[in-house]
């Protein structure tokens, strides 16, 4: 089944997207780890219906909660290297989208570094392909892999995500402190918007807020949960947004 995590907008600390996350609750031994079963299914080749199944149950997802009359979100889906280097992979999500009725703008594909250095001439191509289809792309756990700044100017990337190895001693590492400062000022110059994940105190936040990150996700605000779950967040949120401002 697919987890969602909030994405959090640091200026007024609302939610703006989630990131789907997949979870394998197994009949006998209870949660599996995606850290056990995603490698499997990587070697084994499972991992190219496994991952079609999710964009498809995150964008059917995503239509649900509009249906509801939730506040339109962002939802970003992780790629896998070899469903990255699937042949049809932007006509099976160009027929996803088809058939849920998503607007594009609102699926976000996240790749990690690694995965776009593999082949970089074929995936700027590739990646220009799912912008025409109107996508969101992201890099994943950035600063953590083999990146070339000269190709990351020539990749289409809307975002970036600061792994949460650098968000983890924000205020208390010095080094810390000045890599993500330096990837978000960075990142800002080539009008790329940035992520934080694992985030889990305040001191953290605030460091983030000086350096002027834009999102945020972690524990200090929610842990990964079902959708039925996150459907009552947003309503939450919705709801306590309405009393703040009529107390205003």
């Amino acid at each position: 089944e697919l987890y969602y995590q909030p994405k959090v907008r640091l200026s007024d600390q609302f939610t703006v997207g989630a990131e789907a996350l997949i979870r394998w609750q197994h009949p006998e031994l209870g949660m599996i780890s995606p850290d056990r079963f995603i490698p499997i299914a990587e070697e084994t080749g499972l991992i190219l219906p496994l991952g079609e199944w999710v964009i498809r149950t995150a964008c059917q997802q995503l239509q649900k909660w509009r249906e509801q009359g939730h506040p339109e979100i962002s939802l970003s889906v992780n790629l896998s290297g070899r469903q990255f280097m699937q042949t049809d992979l932007v006509n099976m999500v160009q027929q996803v989208l088809k058939e849920t009725g998503v607007n594009p703008k609102n699926l976000e594909l996240e790749l990690t570094e690694s995965m776009l250095m593999a082949d970089a001439d074929q995936t700027i191509e590739k990646l220009h392909s799912f912008r025409a289809l109107g996508l969101s792309l992201s890099i994943d756990d950035f600063g953590t892999g083999y990146s070339s700044l000269a190709y990351l100017k020539k990749f289409p990337i809307q975002t970036l995500k600061i792994d949460r190895s650098f968000v983890r001693d924000l205020g208390s590492n010095s080094d810390d402190n000045a890599i993500v400062k330096a990837t978000i000022a960075m990142a800002s110059s080539l009008n790329l918007k940035v992520i934080a994940e694992g985030v889990e105190n305040n001191s953290q936040l605030n460091v983030l807020k000086g350096y002027n990150c834009e999102e945020v996700q972690g524990f200090f605000f929610a842990r990964p949960m079902s959708s039925k779950d996150f459907s009552l967040y947003m309503k939450n949120e919705a709801s306590n947004t309405s009393n703040s401002l009529r107390v205003m």
